[in-house]
């Protein structure tokens, strides 16, 4: 199978071409997409990649591949209350496979179908698997949410449970290595799928407009994506601070299971969580029972830098390391 017949058969329909309902002059096919914002909004475009060997193995599903493509893209969107509209691909493959390229389709597009994105274009290339996805949404003027904006006394507020992800990872690497792992099987089906099949949170950031002072969605590590926040919001030269409450974190199951101390490094630094962290003013606290997921209020910032975390005994919890870093 040639390149134009793989974009054909397994990323192409006839309404890619053109789709003026959803804003498609000229979609896939051509040298370019032709795209219709929606009158008075801004383009949001957010990007992402994956590689095999750093975000993702070699023997991963295929379909849980293409459905988290999409979804780290989407809580990209979120993070900015932009709903999502188009999306480009980018492929490097080895080799065509044809059955391991249907299910990679089906994992996005069934996804793609299910926020009303489309894919407007991208490109296929021979080489070391890997993926490469831009996406694009829409959000009014004034209303999107910024890593900026975070002021002394602001609520501290995260959605879902994070750290699952990060024992996901860890179970999926010792298995791979023939290791220990301190998560118990029971819960091994709950963590890969908090890992594989991310559940971007499009409509809580929809929410969040015109409520929340800054936002980020949780790729690296909790500790280090809320640094992004205080030194943006901080103002050049002064990051803010912030102290967590260990003791108001969302917990469950799975993270009980473990010891404490390691699942607050997941839940702190474990990365993969892909929800959304922001900061509220404190007269919108009684907003959040209102919110389309859970949501929990796990601490507060203040104007001393630096970021303090509390057990829940009310001592001093030290991290081993603030989050991922590609380049560390």
């Amino acid at each position: 199978m040639g390149e134009f017949d793989l974009i054909k058969t397994y990323f192409q329909t006839h309404d890619d071409v053109t789709d003026s309902e959803h804003g498609v002059v000229l979609g896939v096919g051509d040298d370019c997409a032709l795209l219709q914002t929606a009158p008075g909004q801004l383009l949001a475009v957010t990007t992402d990649t994956m590689v095999c060997g750093v975000h993702f193995f070699s023997d991963d599903a295929p379909y849980d591949l293409g459905h988290k493509l999409l979804a780290v893209n989407l809580s990209d969107l979120a993070a900015m209350g932009a709903a999502p509209r188009w999306i480009v691909l980018n492929l490097a493959l080895p080799s065509v496979d044809e059955v391991w390229l249907a299910e990679f389709a089906q994992g996005l597009l069934a996804s793609a179908q299910r926020f009303a994105v489309r894919l407007v274009g991208g490109d296929t290339v021979r080489g070391e698997l890997a993926f490469g996805l831009t996406a694009m949404g829409e959000v009014p003027p004034g209303m999107a949410l910024r890593r900026a904006g975070a002021r002394v006394g602001d609520l501290i507020c995260v959605s879902g449970v994070p750290g699952e992800a990060a024992a996901g990872l860890a179970y999926r690497q010792a298995h791979r290595l023939g290791k220990h792992q301190p998560l118990p099987e029971a819960f091994a089906a709950q963590a890969l799928a908090r890992l594989q099949r991310p559940e971007p949170r499009v409509a809580l950031g929809l929410a969040l407009r015109g409520m929340a002072s800054s936002a980020v969605d949780i790729s690296d590590g909790l500790a280090q994506d809320l640094g992004h926040i205080l030194a943006a919001s901080g103002g050049v030269g002064h990051a803010l601070g912030a102290c967590l409450a260990l003791a108001d974190f969302p917990s469950s199951p799975l993270l009980a299971s473990l010891e404490p101390s390691l699942a607050w490094n997941y839940q702190l630094a474990g990365g993969d969580d892909y929800e959304l962290l922001f900061t509220l003013p404190p007269g919108f606290s009684h907003s959040i029972n209102a919110l389309p997921c859970d949501v929990h209020v796990i601490g507060r910032v203040e104007a001393e830098p630096g970021l303090r975390v509390l057990t829940p005994e009310g001592s001093p919890f030290v991290l081993q390391r603030a989050g991922h870093d590609h380049f560390a």
